[in-house]
């Protein structure tokens, strides 16, 4: 399995992605290159999401494919905006401009909360072919808190107020090697290299 199609058309996710599966030898094409559009995401959990994803790009290109279904989670929001942290704001508009109204909805939300802890989840789902009966599934989180004032130029969605842990830099003022080390994403797919193993 050195060939995977990967069920997204969000640049910056297939990039990360992409960085984080050539060490691996695994050779991950985009599926907007094999001429495969988006699935719907109509479930209710990443997980549900993500092996849609993956089973309808499969069953499009003959090849195994991965997906990643991921969000930001907020408890004192009862969980949101979670598997609808793409479109919390709205499906209008290019991604930048969900992004801006999806950043400024949870700071708006979140200014007087007293606990603004938050986690990145990311579910991957890998499907040999698009019956898979038994499909790989690796998670992971990343734990940290929201600022209210955007920090950073990096990264995309929520980064620039998601404040990990332990940290004194946002998602989006770590570099691109630097969040790939520690994201819920490199977590994941950490953890799919141990289950493929």
């Amino acid at each position: 399995m050195n060939r995977i199609v990967v069920a997204s058309n969000n640049a910056a996710k297939l990039r990360e992605l992409v960085a984080l599966l050539e060490p691996l030898g695994i050779q991950a094409v985009p599926q907007s290159e094999l001429g495969v559009a988006e699935a719907e995401e109509p479930h209710d959990t990443f997980l549900e999401n993500a092996l849609a994803k993956a089973r309808h790009a499969s069953r499009a290109t003959g090849l195994p494919a991965l997906a990643d279904d991921s969000g930001l989670c907020v408890p004192a929001l009862d969980g949101q905006p979670g598997v609808h942290s793409a479109y919390y704001a709205g499906a209008e508009g290019s991604r930048a401009e969900r992004d801006g109204r999806n950043n400024a909805r949870l700071a708006a939300a979140l200014a007087d909360a007293p606990d603004r802890s938050a986690f990145y989840y990311c579910v991957l789902v890998l499907v040999r072919l698009a019956t898979d009966p038994t499909p790989v599934v690796a998670e992971g989180a990343w734990n940290g808190e929201i600022v209210l004032e955007p920090r950073g130029s990096g990264g995309f969605g929520y980064d620039p107020y998601f404040l990990p842990w332990g940290s004194t830099r946002t998602a989006a003022e770590l570099v691109a090697q630097e969040k790939n080390r520690v994201s819920h994403r490199a977590l994941a797919a950490a953890a799919l290299l141990r289950r493929l193993k």
